[in-house]
């Protein structure tokens, strides 16, 4: 196996480490990542739109409104994990969102503060009529404890959409994508919007790492998008914990060599996951604005800021 001054942490690393220490760790981000996107936000405040100028068919507008939508559905992904089905008003809406982008949801405690937190939309762009999030819920983290004590029927107030990266359909012969844990959800829009377009002829290669089976998330639509898509999309998992003999699972890290004859300069590469993950394979954000520099495993690569991206 690969041997290199880089730590592989898994995610049974990552639930090693405190959950005091971990959550705090994602705060540091979360907390810049948030103030920039309601300042992104904020200067729709004191400007008027029009009854007439307002698309009525797209729920998010990216106007800086909160807006509230009622849980259609609630199913259990894991033991720690729930995919929220949003109904919207109008069953003929459309998010409004474009791939590869975020929204932001909103609960305000007993006391009176906000908790706001970002997450990913898996449901494709297209599709009218619903939302779905896929939600894990942390040891301390207070918006993942807050959701999944709600039940169908119950409401969650949102705005946005904020995108993170305009995918433009053949952009790059090749794409990479990195995912541990939770992070698989803005990959997921992403093999979807290229997946669908028959005129998008991008190859997929997606490394995908957790701590046992029972916590892949999103395997079957994978799957299902994998075998319609063999030559285009391919989707290898890795296991802390391999349960049984059945299924195409590596057990151990991804590692160097796995990654070697698809990180190259003409490809674009997308990561993202828990802060080791991200640390220990490109580095960690320096801010929403700034990617920082590659470092890790992708670094040891010859990859740089200009062909990899940090969700």
């Amino acid at each position: 196996m690969f041997k290199s001054k880089y730590l592989y942490p898994t995610l049974a690393t990552v639930a090693a480490v405190s959950a005091t220490g971990v959550y705090l760790n994602q705060n540091k981000e979360l907390a810049a990542t948030l103030k920039q996107n309601i300042q992104s936000l904020n200067f729709f405040k004191n400007s008027t739109i029009s009854n007439e100028t307002i698309d009525k068919s797209k729920v998010f507008l990216g106007d800086g409104n909160w807006i509230d939508l009622k849980i259609s559905k609630i199913e259990e992904l894991s033991h720690d994990t729930k995919r929220f089905t949003f109904a919207f008003e109008d069953p003929e809406q459309v998010s409004g969102l474009k791939t590869a982008s975020c929204i932001l949801a909103k609960y305000v405690t007993p006391k009176g503060s906000n908790v706001i937190r970002p997450y990913t939309p898996t449901t494709d762009v297209d599709h009218k009529g619903t939302l779905d999030l896929v939600i894990k819920r942390y040891p301390d983290g207070k918006f993942g404890t807050h959701i999944h004590s709600l039940k169908e029927g119950d409401s969650v107030t949102f705005k946005g959409g904020i995108l993170k990266w305009d995918w433009k359909p053949n952009s790059f012969p090749e794409i990479v994508l990195l995912g541990g844990g939770t992070g698989i959800t803005p990959l997921y829009q992403l093999i979807n919007e290229i997946t669908k377009n028959p005129e998008d002829k991008t190859k997929i290669k997606l490394f995908y790492g957790n701590k046992s089976q029972s916590d892949i998330l999103l395997k079957k639509e994978l799957d299902s998008i994998a075998a319609k898509h063999p030559e285009q999309f391919e989707v290898k998992y890795y296991l802390d914990n391999v349960e049984s003999s059945k299924g195409d699972f590596k057990k151990g890290f991804i590692t160097k060599e796995d990654l070697t004859s698809h990180v190259k300069p003409e490809n674009q590469v997308f990561v993202c996951g828990p802060p080791p993950f991200m640390k220990a394979f490109s580095g960690p954000k320096n801010s929403p604005s700034d990617q920082g520099e590659v470092t890790g495993v992708l670094a040891d690569l010859g990859a740089s800021k200009q062909n990899v991206y940090k969700f």
